[in-house]
């Protein structure tokens, strides 16, 4: 069983929801995502799994969230990644 693993870096609070663009993370290159939902309660969190399983192609359940619930840099993990989820990935990153 093979997994993808993702580092994020969110910026919560954004005028509008945007998975794109790369970042110099503590966990190497991460994908940005931009949520409008404040960091309270893990809202921003939620967020980001609905925002990047959209961006992805994917169920939100298949994203997991491994490190960083209280920080806005994150890495997930995403079960059975596709050959297309992959180059979706790198085009995310790449925008």
């Amino acid at each position: 069983m093979s997994t993808l693993t993702i580092p994020v870096r969110v910026r919560p609070g954004a005028s509008r929801t945007k998975v794109g663009g790369s970042y110099d993370g503590p966990y190497g290159p991460a994908l940005v995502v931009s949520v409008t939902a404040p960091p309270v309660d893990g809202r921003a969190t939620e967020a980001v799994i609905q925002a990047l399983a959209k961006a992805l192609g994917v169920r939100p359940r298949s994203l997991t969230l491994k490190i960083g619930a209280t920080s806005r840099d994150k890495v997930f993990t995403l079960s059975e990644p596709s050959a297309e989820v992959e180059a979706r990935l790198a085009a995310l990153r790449d925008s």
